[in-house]
């Protein structure tokens, strides 16, 4: 198509035209773009502070303050395309229609996120506590929107989805801050009762790391057809739970055998 000189300048007009009509909304538009980027920014910064001062949970300061800021850009978003000019209504509409289907696509993820928002607002486990769920038992490195992650004792990393573990029961070592070993020693029937309750109970007397408020129990808990068994119960921090758990094992063996009482093969740990 030949195009002679009166058209082209006809053309550069009309654009040039087009472009000083369409130059107000333009620069309005990119000016409450770009101030309202900052003020979204300053809000956010603000409100993590707030938080923070609050001493709320660092996880869901984080949750909170990423959902606010996402929340704002989107209505920053629509705000500047309809300062464009652009029909709002059909673009709210067709995210609408977009945030159906995948919602209806991601159940399974919306049901994790679900269970992510409960365990952070009623927080019945937090990070660095030592629980038990899903037949696992680990301690807690971090409480992510869809998953839960944590580290064995052997040093293997589990991530447990958030819908699952919060329908299901949790059991945290961690919450109440000290724990009960609870072990038995099954002793012969012709041994002498008291002295070995009496060397039970100088073992948790010693033992440093067992704790005297709640106090330590030794006590009789069963008599089976062959042998009489002692329930040892010491108290200990949850840093010092294993250490009390093994060293009492270790203590009241080789005392029992020290003194002649020896110990029968039905013998229980918990």
């Amino acid at each position: 198509m030949n195009l002679n000189p009166d058209q082209i300048s006809g053309y550069v007009n009309q654009f040039i035209q087009v472009l000083v009509d369409y130059s107000p909304k333009l620069i309005s538009a990119f000016l409450i773009l770009f101030v309202g980027l900052y003020i979204i920014r300053v809000v956010n910064r603000l409100i993590r502070r707030i938080m923070e001062k609050r001493n709320l949970d660092p996880t869901l300061t984080k949750f909170l303050a990423d959902i606010l800021l996402w929340a704002l850009r989107i209505l920053l978003f629509v705000s500047f395309i309809s300062k464009l000019g652009i029909e709002t209504s059909s673009f709210v509409a067709i995210l609408g229609a977009m945030g159906l289907a995948v919602g209806l696509s991601l159940q399974g993820s919306l049901s994790n996120f679900a269970g992510g928002m409960l365990i952070i607002l009623f927080k019945p486990f937090k990070v660095g506590d030592t629980i038990e769920a899903q037949g696992i038992v680990a301690t807690v490195a971090e409480i992510q929107i869809f998953v839960t992650k944590l580290y064995t004792a052997n040093n293997q990393t589990v991530f447990i989805p958030n819908g699952a573990l919060s329908n299901n029961t949790i059991i945290n070592y961690s919450m109440q801050g000290q724990r009960r070993a609870d072990l038995t020693f099954a002793i012969a029937y012709d041994a002498d009762i008291k002295k070995a309750k009496d060397i039970l109970e100088k073992i948790l007397k010693d033992n440093p790391n067992v704790l005297k408020n709640p106090a330590p129990e030794v006590f009789v808990k069963n008599l089976t057809s062959s042998s009489v068994e002692f329930a040892v119960r010491p108290w200990a921090k949850n840093e010092n739970y294993g250490t009390v758990f093994s060293q009492t094992l270790e203590d009241c063996k080789i005392a029992l055998d020290e003194a002649g009482i020896a110990i029968q093969p039905y013998t229980l740990q918990k």
